[in-house]
């Protein structure tokens, strides 16, 4: 591993799931990463209020449960410890700062990098970190259209071999306010402590999940 490469893995993890460890993992082989830092985002601006199923505490518990026994995962409060608007961009300002000396991998899913010319200044987000861009199921992307509204951004992605792995945040949370089983789709560690504070018992999901 490169002790100068870092990977960060920004998200709400509400809930964190095998899908997300499975996917940084892969990056962290494949881009030669010493640590994935995930930095559960405080107040999303892509996300309104119904959009979030638990507090930025829970879900900041919830992804040190999921990582802890992995030496290359660790989590950060970067997001959480500032005031808002929560704009990635401005989250790896302060990562920069903290690693000045590290190569930056913001790593995201295919759906994220097509929609990256909606997201706040990200002209200056690839000039902060090189993007590690991950597969999603049905997601076609016209790299040269994105090039020609971020010059330059070609050039700061690397594509990963990942599994597509059709885990949903929202239909796990939708199953556990069911009272169905999540087990083997969420850390063990995790699935416990969402039973022991009954998270997501209060959450109306719009679908009925399927057993």
């Amino acid at each position: 591993m490169n002790p100068q490469r870092i990977g960060v893995y920004g998200g709400t993890f509400d809930p964190p799931h095998l899908g997300h460890l499975i996917l940084a993992e892969t990056a962290a082989d494949q881009l030669d990463l010493a640590r994935v830092l995930f930095v559960p985002a405080a107040d999303p601006p892509h996300k309104s209020d119904a959009d979030m199923r638990s507090t930025a505490d829970r879900r900041l518990a919830l992804v040190q449960h999921a990582i802890a026994g992995n030496p290359r995962f660790a989590v950060s409060r970067v997001d959480m410890d500032r005031p808002g608007p929560h704009y990635s961009v401005d989250m790896l300002r302060l990562l920069r700062q903290e690693w000045p000396d590290a190569e930056l991998f913001f790593l995201l899913g295919a759906d994220s990098l097509r929609d990256l010319p909606t997201w706040s200044r990200p002209a200056e987000l690839i000039a902060l970190a090189a993007l590690g861009v991950m597969p999603r199921p049905g997601v076609n992307l016209d790299i040269d259209a994105l090039a020609r509204t971020i010059p330059g951004v070609r050039e700061r992605i690397h594509w990963l071999e990942t599994p597509l792995i059709g885990l949903s945040a929202s239909a796990i949370a939708a199953r556990a306010a069911a009272g169905l089983s999540i087990r083997y789709q969420v850390p063990d560690a995790v699935c416990l402590y969402i039973e022991q504070n009954g998270l997501y018992s209060d959450y109306e999901p719009t679908n009925t999940p399927k057993i």
